[in-house]
């Protein structure tokens, strides 16, 4: 599945759709009922291929609160006319520090319920009444571009076979590789180490390679 990066850095108001993948570039019509920061922002947000075998996951949503009134209106804007009119969403409420019991969005009103133990902390439940249930990862709104990219992808994949929390716990563990790897090569130039890595083959920074591990991924 190819990734519109243009989504990521918020160049202009894309989306990816569920169904054929296809990038598409459009306004959000919708008027939020309360004016706020976010609303005039594009969304971002990555679904599935339709025609796929259902998956553990739908897609990704990256909303930039943890404000479920203002950040709610503009993706039911997009998902109602692809899933069917949005009625509830639920949520976990480790990382929602404000649950409403209800949102109004464009012509409508989204139900907000939420569960602890049921449900996966990292995770948004949508119910519509003409398709079903849908499940997207939420990616957290202070999380890199970069690493929101990747965990896009992954939580779009039809064949993904991990939870939304599995996939936040494999980002952190990356993120946390990859601090050690540049604070390791920090100290090996602070050192000198590259400079003696342009030296003989005797040069003791030879043993200083060895220890710095191998970056499994990047970003």
């Amino acid at each position: 599945m190819l990734v519109s990066f243009s989504a990521i850095h918020d160049t202009g108001p894309v989306w990816l759709a569920r169904g054929k993948v296809r990038v598409m570039t459009t306004t959000i019509p919708y008027t939020p009922a309360v004016e706020d920061r976010t609303s005039s922002l594009p969304l971002r947000l990555m679904l599935a291929p339709a025609g796929t075998a259902p998956a553990l996951l739908d897609g990704a949503w990256w909303p930039r609160s943890r404000d479920l009134t203002a950040e709610l209106p503009a993706l039911t804007a997009v998902l109602d006319p692809l899933w069917g009119r949005i009625t509830h969403v639920t949520v976990n409420p480790t990382f929602w520090p404000v649950i409403p019991r209800k949102v109004p969005v464009d012509g409508h009103v989204v139900g907000v319920g939420w569960f602890t133990a049921e449900q996966d902390p990292h995770k948004l439940l949508l119910l519509s009444y003409s398709v079903g249930r849908w499940d997207l990862l939420v990616i957290p709104p202070e999380t890199s571009p970069a690493t929101a990219a990747r965990l896009m992808t992954e939580a779009a994949d039809p064949l993904g076979t991990l939870t939304a929390s599995a996939l936040m716990n494999e980002a952190e563990q990356r993120r946390i590789a990859e601090e050690t790897e540049l604070s390791l090569v920090s100290v090996w130039d602070s050192e000198g180490g590259h400079g003696a890595g342009l030296l003989t083959s005797r040069s003791p920074a030879r043993a200083v390679i060895a220890q710095v591990p191998d970056a499994t991924e990047s970003i």
